[in-house]
């Protein structure tokens, strides 16, 4: 009875030894996990940021180049479409890659979009020297610097979680939750872009 209880007890001490481990890494996950959710908050308000000054910017240009239609449907397209993926609820973005991918698509498509207005601006000197100009332009310089800045936090977040998720032992569990733990996407430069779009109007 004696040997059995202390067989017991060795077991329980044994199994203890070996969950420490697992529970430290457990919440490492979480905690990292956290601060990837709350760098993509900072990352979605900084992109809804720019598309709440799309429709000003877009009304203050039409002002100066009504002909330009072409253009102005292209940028309202592009928002929309931005929109359209923001609303499908991006909440779990950061472990489903797809939705990830949709949303980065959808953001370069109004980058790209906003690349064709600002070439268009630099047609209508008169438009550049309003004060109502120069002001969102001035906003949308700060937030695509912003921009620029949270991705790249968001990256070095996602790195470390995806550092910790795969080193050992954290490895052998991860997947056990299913895709709360999954690894995290990246942000990835537009093709051909190493910069974000330039906005400075001809300065």
């Amino acid at each position: 009875m004696k040997w059995g209880a202390i067989g017991c007890i060795g077991i329980l001490v044994l199994l203890v030894v070996l969950a420490l481990p697992v529970i430290g890494s457990y919440n490492t996950l979480v905690q990292l996990d956290q601060a990837v959710q709350a760098q993509w908050g900072q990352v979605q308000n900084v992109y809804q940021r720019r598309a709440d000054l799309v429709p000003n910017l877009v009304e203050t240009v039409k002002g100066a180049a009504a002909f330009e239609k072409d253009t102005f449907t292209q940028v309202a397209e592009a928002r929309s479409k931005v929109g359209q993926v923001t609303s499908e609820g991006l909440q779990n973005a950061t472990n489903d890659p797809q939705a990830f991918e949709r949303f980065q698509q959808a953001q370069s498509g109004l980058s790209s979009a906003l690349s064709r207005l600002m070439v268009v601006v630099e047609k209508y000197p008169e438009l550049k020297a309003t004060a109502n100009f120069r002001d969102l332009q001035a906003q949308l310089e700060g937030t695509e610097n912003r921009i620029a800045v949270e991705r790249k936090r968001f990256n070095d977040a996602a790195q470390a979680f995806n550092t910790k998720r795969m080193s050992f032992p954290t490895v052998l569990f991860a997947g056990v939750f299913g895709s709360r733990f999954n690894e995290k996407p990246y942000f990835q430069a537009q093709a051909g872009a190493e910069t974000a779009p330039k906005v400075n109007f001809g300065k």
